[in-house]
């Protein structure tokens, strides 16, 4: 059988046209594919970023039950400058026990190293002083002469004071001493009375520069820190308030010292002192700081609801600043104890 092949046929001009739109319309839709996928694929990438982004730019956590973002734990602009973590944080070696709430702080390379109950509400007891110094550092006179008054010394039976009577005269300064070596209550209440024309307005002070900080699962009620169920803080809020706090030359130079003896003058104008020790015993010798541990500063804080309270500012042996925190402990040698081991951590081997 024999085969022959048909000539093609030629396409008309038409045709030819038709073809070769067809032909380039192909093509397009090929070249905005590839376009659209390379888009895609960018976003899919930043999106990857974003998600292995460090902790400290981009989290969510509980605080009190409510999911919140980052813009919420600090203030606006400074969340890079600041130590921030989300839920609990293990450390090897510690352990807290029952209520206890705790936190440990690399300053320097912005770490939160361990954390229990870190945005839990919180009583802080005299811990709350570290705000009032705050305020009183802003916008005391510490050479103003303050007149004691009735209501500066009408507190608890128990309160920690340093016994001042109403017409004793004092110089801010004597006061803000015994405030910050003693956490000497009616010290609180004449600087808080004085520097803010009542107490009430002094502690909207507290609070608006607690929201200016960026302390969110905070509210004072009082310059001293004697209970209130209204009148609370959590573990991060005292890290973030302790961390201002230290940069007051004033502040660390106050809250290193073991004793200060105050001056001032009775109502009949008789010249008095008094020996005031230090409610750090770290400070006093009676409990030891691990080997190669400097305390900067910090605050003690007992009550029955708040347990006893301890917030550091210290350095290692390489000079390298760390912020400890325990609160709740049951009693003060647990409380020293917890310490301790937070401590044991900041020294590098």
């Amino acid at each position: 059988m024999k085969c022959t092949n048909k000539p093609k046929k030629r396409l008309s001009k038409k045709a030819q046209r038709k073809r070769k739109i067809r032909r380039t319309l192909f093509l397009s839709m090929f070249f905005v594919i590839l376009l659209l996928a390379g888009v895609l694929g960018i976003f899919m990438l930043k999106g990857k970023q974003a998600v292995d982004a460090p902790m400290a730019f981009k989290l969510t956590t509980e605080v009190f039950g409510q999911t919140i973002g980052e813009d919420s734990l600090v203030a606006e602009g400074v969340a890079a400058d600041l130590c921030v973590g989300a839920g609990d944080t293990p450390l090897e070696g510690i352990e807290t026990q029952g209520e206890e709430r705790a936190a440990l702080f690399d300053i320097k390379d912005k770490k939160l190293l361990f954390s229990k109950s870190l945005y839990e509400k919180s009583y802080p007891a005299s811990i709350t002083k570290i705000m009032t110094a705050l305020v009183a550092l802003d916008k005391a006179n510490m050479d103003e002469v303050v007149t004691i008054q009735a209501q500066d010394v009408q507190l608890e039976a128990d309160s920690q004071v340093c016994g001042l009577l109403e017409g004793d005269q004092i110089s801010m300064d004597q006061l803000f001493h015994a405030l910050l070596v003693y956490s000497a209550n009616d010290a609180a209440m004449a600087i808080a009375r004085t520097v803010g024309g009542s107490v009430e307005s002094f502690v909207d002070m507290m609070n608006e520069e607690a929201q200016r900080l960026g302390m969110t699962g905070t509210h004072f009620v009082n310059p001293h820190g004697l209970h209130d169920d209204d009148h609370y803080t959590t573990v991060y809020d005292i890290y973030l308030m302790l961390n201002e706090a230290m940069k007051h030359q004033e502040f660390t130079d106050i809250t290193q010292l073991s004793n200060y003896t105050i001056n001032y003058k009775a109502a009949d104008g008789t010249a008095m002192q008094k020996w005031l020790d230090a409610t750090d015993q770290y400070l006093t010798g009676e409990s030891s700081a691990p080997k190669g541990v400097t305390i900067l500063g910090g605050k003690t804080g007992t009550t029955g609801k708040a347990g006893a309270c301890l917030a550091l500012m210290v350095q290692n042996n390489y000079g390298e600043p760390y912020v400890s925190i325990v609160l709740d402990a049951e009693n003060k040698p647990v409380l020293y104890e917890r310490m301790n081991q937070l401590l044991e951590k900041v020294n590098r081997s």
